[in-house]
């Protein structure tokens, strides 16, 4: 009987605890920033898909730079060839490494679309407006799931640092999750030069 009775007291007291330790928030947190990053996927696989069309189109123009085409060629096969997991979004390195491949996708589509604007041609062609109108639209898209990705990843950081939270996290191993950065942020942080003596 008495044995009974400190197992019933034992569950309810661990029972008690769970509740108030914010377990449950973690399992709510670590779903949403899953589901954040599961659409964050999904529009990167959107932009991908619209590599192969865009440059169909613009190897129709024959003058076009052959050595732009061939950097989003490489840009998109390597951002492609990058595996991701779940657990991608616990590990900083695979997160970074995916991260700096979608960079050079995209750094690679905007010299594209800045290079054809020299194609009068190419400007013309319905087609390439029309992917070009797809990428913008895609490229929004991008930056929209990255910021609900982002804020996704701040409740659930938060939740993981803070008292007493934190003690739960160490002991069911929920870690911080890392979260975009700007790939050129000392560039970016450095006030700009003016010099109004410049002719």
């Amino acid at each position: 009987m008495k044995l009974r009775f400190l197992n019933w007291f034992f569950t309810a007291t661990l029972a008690v605890l769970l509740t108030g330790c914010g377990y449950n928030d973690f399992q709510s947190l670590d779903e949403q920033t899953k589901s954040a990053w599961s659409e964050v996927l999904n529009q990167y696989q959107r932009r991908a898909d619209l590599v192969p069309n865009i440059v169909a189109t613009v190897k129709g123009e024959a003058a076009f730079e052959q050595e732009t085409l061939t950097k989003v060629i490489e840009a998109r096969a390597k951002a492609t060839s990058i595996q991701v997991t779940p657990e991608t979004l616990n590990d900083p390195a695979a997160f970074s490494k995916f991260q700096a491949a979608q960079g050079e996708l995209g750094s690679a589509l905007s010299r594209l679309m800045v290079v054809s604007e020299r194609y009068p041609d190419l400007k013309a062609n319905q087609g390439f407006r029309d992917l070009r109108v797809q990428l913008e639209g895609t490229e929004n898209r991008i930056t929209v799931a990255r910021n609900r990705y982002i804020q996704s990843v701040q409740g659930y950081n938060v939740l993981t640092r803070s008292f007493p939270n934190n003690i739960t996290a160490m002991i069911f191993g929920y870690s911080v999750k890392p979260t975009f950065a700007v790939a050129n942020e000392a560039q970016i942080s450095a006030p700009p030069v003016v010099d109004f003596n410049k002719k």
